[in-house]
């Protein structure tokens, strides 16, 4: 039997449906604006709570999370993209207010290239714009990390483009990860370290006697540069994959169930925090 309609033309379900969306949403309204009002109190205080000498200065960061962060609102793959390429300036603000020197940001793995062209085109036109926004401001001096060689050409230009630009910023150091993969970056350290020693006229066999660790790391993307102290991934997922295979041997692992164009202040402040109550023994 139909459900009776009242004199509006809505029958009583749909009332009580569209009252009961009503209170979630005001209900919703004032836990945003309570938040918006305590938080930033809140997050004073844990700042002020960290100590000084057990912050990291090294800290590598998994921005995981954009297509799904997008799909749950209803938005395209493309909008989370710039969703997520507009919280990294924020990322690097809260980096630099507790002392961090050294930022990884892995943006595009080597598997992400495989992603339709539909999807990786825009993916890398919103990376360069990104990049290219944060060279603009002359706060930080940024570092391409990856096989720019696998990129279009255009990408590795802009992003060769900022690092020229921002060669004498002091500021934080930003690793930019793109077309990036740990044991891509092992093999071509390597590789080139073949190659150096070949030049300079070594033979494997020799080579064979005398190579250690050290030998392998002043080949790495980031040679020269301190191991990551804390990673962070977003998103929930609880896996490296791929990130800084060699370099995170020893660091600090935090995940946060948020995707990243959510992740918060209070997020960042949360692993910070984390990190600082953790008793780091190195093996020891």
């Amino acid at each position: 039997m139909a459900e009776d309609i009242g004199a509006s033309g809505t029958c009583p379900t749909e009332a009580v449906a569209t009252a009961t969306l009503d209170v979630v949403s005001r209900t919703r309204r004032i836990k945003d604006a309570i938040r918006h009002r305590l938080y930033p109190a809140y997050e004073q205080r844990m700042v002020r709570a960290l100590p000084p000498d057990k912050l990291p200065k090294h800290v590598g960061v998994m921005l995981d999370g954009n297509r799904r962060w997008a799909k749950a609102v209803g938005r395209d793959t493309a909008h989370g993209h710039r969703a997520g390429a507009a919280n990294i300036e924020p990322l690097l603000d809260w980096c630099d207010e507790v002392g961090v020197e050294v930022v990884t940001l892995w943006l595009l793995s080597t598997d992400n290239l495989a992603r339709p062209t539909a999807e990786l085109t825009p993916l890398l036109e919103i990376i360069e714009e990104a990049v290219a926004t944060l060279a603009e401001q002359k706060r930080w001096r940024l570092h391409p990390v990856g096989a720019l060689d696998l990129l279009p050409a255009a990408t590795a230009e802009r992003l060769k483009a900022a690092e020229e630009a921002t060669r004498d910023v002091d500021g934080i150091l930003v690793n930019i990860a793109v077309g990036y993969g740990g044991r891509r970056e092992i093999a071509d350290a390597v590789r080139s370290l073949l190659q150096e020693q070949a030049a300079a006229g070594v033979t494997l066999e020799e080579l064979a006697d005398v190579i250690d660790v050290d030998h392998i790391a002043d080949h790495l993307y980031t040679k020269g540069q301190p191991d990551p102290d804390l990673v962070i991934r977003t998103s929930g997922e609880q896996r490296l994959g791929g990130f800084l295979l060699w370099q995170s041997a020893k660091s600090e692992f935090y995940f946060c169930e948020a995707y990243w164009p959510d992740f918060r202040r209070v997020d960042f402040l949360r692993a910070i925090r984390a990190y600082s109550q953790r008793e780091r023994r190195f093996g020891g």
